[in-house]
């Protein structure tokens, strides 16, 4: 192997090393960035508060015409004292209930729960699939687009109205709130096409 090969090695591979660590650096403000927008994204749109509860991001799914039954979601946050979400009322439907899901002998399962619990310091999300709320005997379908009051009340922090807007049938990964009891599935009964 002559001089001119081997320096011609040796620059490649000084090359390869520039290259590599331009690379690093180029990435490492876009990992900064991608972290600042996670951390951003950790912190929750407050839309109400009361006492120490902050509400965040309320919602609830389209429902099909003359569905009789349609599902809502959001965050709670409590920064004060251990509380509780005990109930809601809206003008949208005759009642509010609480509601749970979960997996039981491999079967997913719902049923009514009495209040929510709120620990000190701890963000709780209502969502599809999960804890969330059921407006039952809907005074009319819930349109996207449109938005309602929903009166929220808690154990120690008492009362306050929300807003909740209404997003489409499908929004957040389809519904697995309303679906089941649209279908007239039981509480405590087994979610359509899960196995007994």
């Amino acid at each position: 192997m002559n001089s001119r090969s081997v320096f011609s090695v040796k620059t490649l591979a000084v090359l390869g090393v520039s290259a590599v660590a331009s690379i690093a650096l180029a990435q490492a403000p876009m990992q900064q960035h991608m972290q600042q927008q996670n951390q951003a994204g950790a912190a929750m749109a407050v839309a109400a508060k009361v006492g120490q509860v902050s509400i965040g991001s309320p919602w609830a799914r389209a429902t099909a015409p003359g569905a009789a039954v349609g599902g809502g979601f959001l965050m709670l946050e409590n920064a004060g004292a251990d509380d509780k979400l005990m109930g809601a009322s809206s003008p949208v439907s005759a009642k509010v209930e609480l509601h749970s899901m979960s997996m039981e002998n491999n079967v997913m399962r719902m049923r009514e729960v009495t209040a929510i619990d709120l620990p000190t310091g701890k963000r709780v999300e209502l969502r599809p699939g999960g804890l969330h709320m059921m407006f039952i005997d809907l005074t009319a379908p819930l349109k996207a687009g449109e938005s309602f009051p929903v009166k929220l009340r808690f154990e120690k922090a008492g009362e306050v109205e929300v807003t909740f807007k209404v997003e489409s049938m499908g929004a957040m990964g389809g519904p697995a709130g309303s679906g089941m009891h649209q279908q007239g599935v039981p509480h405590g009964a087994a979610m359509p096409g899960s196995k007994n």
